[in-house]
């Protein structure tokens, strides 16, 4: 198993990044967060604006934190608001907020073996669904006519309170996560689960995994996808 970054020290068995300098490409890695911290995380820069209407939203992870753990797997705020943050909830439901009051799911539990996840969502009608190892669930309507705001942060690991800052180590995310995709608009059925399986499907337009810039701050290990 390799581990590349730019500077890190060794202590026992963790690899720790020291440096935030930006880096590019993700393709057949992995992201480790190896243990429960309030300031390790990985910063995500899009390759557009974040402006949106609609959405895709894909990653693969795995966790052993305990169901009761609420846990955070993905955070984009900008000054004021948490523009799209995506949770485990303390009583195992998957949730994800806008601005606001949040929708939530009865999904499979998520653990110690890989989940594939995607999360769609559209503005004209507010149809949302997740999308677990390529089976979608119920739709439910949230935030018709909403719009998600661009100028903000995006956040792999952690929950930031305000804007760069806030963190709790309660909420941090532990665990493997990889193939961080994502789209401006709706992918179809039959894509979301050619995804899944590792198929050929439009690359993401706002994070591709492959060619994403990102920073490593903290206790963050980037290793083979074997």
């Amino acid at each position: 198993m390799s581990v590349s970054m730019l500077s890190v020290f060794v202590f026992g068995a963790f690899v720790v990044a020291t440096s935030a300098d930006t880096q590019v490409g993700l393709g057949a890695k992995v992201l480790v967060f190896p243990y429960e911290t309030d300031f390790s995380y990985v910063t995500l820069m899009p390759l557009k604006d974040m402006a949106l209407k609609a959405f895709t939203l894909c990653l693969r992870m795995a966790t052993e934190l305990p169901e009761e753990r609420q846990i955070i797997l993905f955070a984009y705020r900008t000054a004021d608001y948490d523009e799209l943050n995506v949770w485990r909830e303390k009583d195992g439901r998957i949730s994800f907020y806008m601005s606001g009051d949040g929708a939530f799911f009865h999904l499979p539990p998520l653990g110690t073996f890989r989940t594939s996840l995607c999360l769609t969502w559209e503005s004209v009608t507010g149809l949302t669904a997740f999308w677990v190892d390529g089976k979608r669930s119920t739709y439910q309507v949230y935030k018709p006519g909403h719009s998600i705001r661009p100028k903000g942060t995006i956040l792999l690991g952690q929950d930031p309170d305000k804007h760069l800052g806030g963190l709790e180590a309660l909420q941090s995310f532990v665990g493997e996560l990889t193939d961080v995709n994502m789209w401006d608009f709706v992918l179809s059925r039959s894509m979301i689960q050619a995804w899944h399986y590792g198929h050929k499907v439009p690359e993401g337009n706002i994070f591709n995994w492959a060619t994403i810039e990102y920073e490593l701050n903290g206790n963050v290990m980037v290793v083979d996808d074997d």
